[in-house]
């Protein structure tokens, strides 16, 4: 019997697969009944990972169809090397961060040659490469499991590690930024590595372009209030920085 969260997931995973469902069909593959599948049909909806129809659900655009680093490194590098490029002037000679894995925080990776005297904590193994050999860094790797996706190390491990830490700045990628649902990521445990990382910081930078505004994915790991600063490409709609400041977040939009 799979726990409800992993229930969800796999009835998203189901409806990817086969495009459509019905709630008995459902019930069947899972192993649980017909209301239980219709509650989890609300939420999903609710979460904007399905719609719901007359007796079933069919699959939406997912983003919880989860690209691999290489597919997505290709994806807007003019706008994450200038998001990267800002991001950078929120360090200072003598900080302690931690930097998620993503491709665009992986362009921060190049920015830091210009300090010295600054700790990096990091997860990806991808950025912990860039990193090497550059004097006056210090480069901290989590451990843990190493998820091929995303490249990143997470899992028990990973946030064992990070609880032991305490550094100045996160800067966080994202799959998905909703004013309502927060921040998402398609996989529970890279979920979960997230929200650890944004604990131990004392300042919360989140790099996204503006593909991710308005997506949700499965699991949330931080509501949008939990950001102090978000870096973000001039594609973001001007409403949404709006509604983003409203709740406290300092907005810093890149141009050309």
């Amino acid at each position: 019997m799979l726990y409800e969260e992993e229930r969800k997931l796999k009835i998203v995973e189901y409806l990817q697969d086969h495009l459509r469902a019905s709630v008995q069909e459902l019930s069947k593959v899972f192993q649980v009944s017909e209301s239980t599948i219709r509650r989890d049909l609300q939420e999903l909806e609710d979460a904007k990972l399905l719609k719901r129809t007359h007796g079933g659900a069919v699959c939406l655009e997912n983003v919880n169809v989860e690209p691999t680093f290489v597919e997505k490194e290709d994806k807007f590098r003019k706008e994450k090397a200038r998001i990267a490029q800002k991001a950078a002037e929120f360090i200072q000679d003598g900080d302690t961060l931690v930097i998620d894995s993503g491709t665009t925080t992986a362009y921060l990776a190049k920015e830091l040659r210009k300090f010295s005297n600054i700790k990096v904590v990091t997860n990806s193994i991808i950025l912990a490469q860039e990193l090497r050999g550059f004097e006056g860094i210090e480069v901290i790797m989590t451990g843990g499991t190493l998820r091929q996706n995303t490249l990143a190390m997470v899992g028990p491990i990973t946030e064992h590690s990070l609880s032991m830490l305490r550094v100045d700045k996160a800067f966080m990628a994202t799959n998905g930024l909703d004013l309502q649902e927060g921040l998402t990521t398609p996989n529970l445990v890279e979920a979960a590595t997230k929200a650890r990382m944004i604990d131990i910081a004392k300042q919360v930078i989140l790099l996204t372009d503006h593909t991710k505004i308005g997506k949700v994915a499965f699991a949330r790991f931080a509501g949008i209030a939990r950001i102090d600063t978000c870096i973000v490409d001039d594609k973001i709609p001007q409403d949404a920085v709006n509604e983003m400041e409203k709740l406290g977040v300092r907005v810093c939009v890149v141009t050309p």
